[in-house]
């Protein structure tokens, strides 16, 4: 079986063929019932097939784009063509046994994205976290299971930051709540080090790193966490990932996008320049 190479997208692949295929469908006027009737499946196995949650078997496909009267055999093999790719693992699947299904789906729309723009409270996001500093983090998340454990978890964290160093990588632009950096994960040591690689990293092109500082005092985002996903594919939407603390939120509907969008341009102005962010985290190096 292959396996995607990172920055490739075989989620984002299953959640265009989904949508095509809910295109399809509607423009048919076929209910979801009928739909799953033909392919000899539930109303709700469509609708996961059509949010991309779910693989694709070609029979299936087949089956559905000849009840929606699609007999173009260029359309077909295009369309039976994304099948293939929307089934093939990404790398993160060696990790399948660590990581939940909710979990999973945002590794690999973070892996497709050419923007990520995000906001943390508690902690430095994971794609800036330093081995020791994540180490300790998901030893606070897990604190009964083995180091052999831990120590794949650090690995996916660390597997995932690959594609920030790369010249077709994405685009990061953090903002980071002062609480975090002065939050003192790990101790002195720890924290000295992951600051350190915070400086070092916010000198990088493809990485935006803000701080909101205490003295702002109330800002756009007192909600909590959040990252918005942009794509290259331009038929694609954003999507507003919000994390809870065993599951999450996946928004793509614009009314739902747009209060993030709101917030996060908000953070970006009320935040720290970048001088103004290195001047903050040289304050806390000094401090510790």
């Amino acid at each position: 079986m292959s396996i995607d190479p990172p920055g490739s997208g075989s989620t984002v692949r299953r959640i265009m063929l989904g949508a095509s295929l809910r295109r399809l469908r509607e423009e048919r006027g076929l209910t979801r019932e009928v739909a799953g009737f033909h392919i000899r499946a539930s109303e709700s196995k469509i609708s996961r097939m059509e949010l991309g949650r779910v693989g694709f078997k070609t029979r299936d496909v087949e089956d559905l784009l000849t009840l929606y009267g699609v007999n173009d055999d260029e359309e077909r093999r295009a369309l039976l063509d994304m099948v293939r790719e929307a089934n093939t693992p990404g790398w993160w699947h060696k990790y399948s046994d660590l990581l939940p299904n909710w979990f999973s789906t945002y590794v690999g729309l973070e892996e497709a994205a050419s923007v990520i723009r995000t906001y943390e409270v508690q902690f430095v996001p994971g794609l800036l976290q330093t081995a020791a500093y994540a180490r300790t983090v998901i030893r606070l998340g897990f604190p009964d299971v083995p180091d052999e454990e831990i120590e794949r978890r650090v690995h996916l964290r660390l597997q995932r930051q690959e594609r920030l160093t790369r010249n077709d990588g994405p685009r990061l632009w953090a903002v980071i709540d002062e609480a975090a950096l002065r939050r003192p994960i790990g101790g002195k040591e720890i924290m000295f080090e992951q600051l350190e690689h915070l400086m070092a990293v916010s000198r990088l092109p493809a990485i935006t790193l803000q701080v909101m500082p205490f003295q702002f005092g109330m800002h756009a985002a007192e909600g909590g966490a959040f990252t918005i996903l942009r794509f290259p594919e331009s038929d694609l939407s954003d999507v507003v990932y919000v994390e809870q603390l065993w599951g999450a939120l996946y928004l793509d509907k614009r009314e739902d996008i747009d209060p993030y969008l709101t917030a996060m341009e908000q953070l970006c102005i009320e935040s720290t320049t970048p001088g103004g962010t290195a001047e903050i985290l040289g304050e806390i190096l000094r401090e510790i």
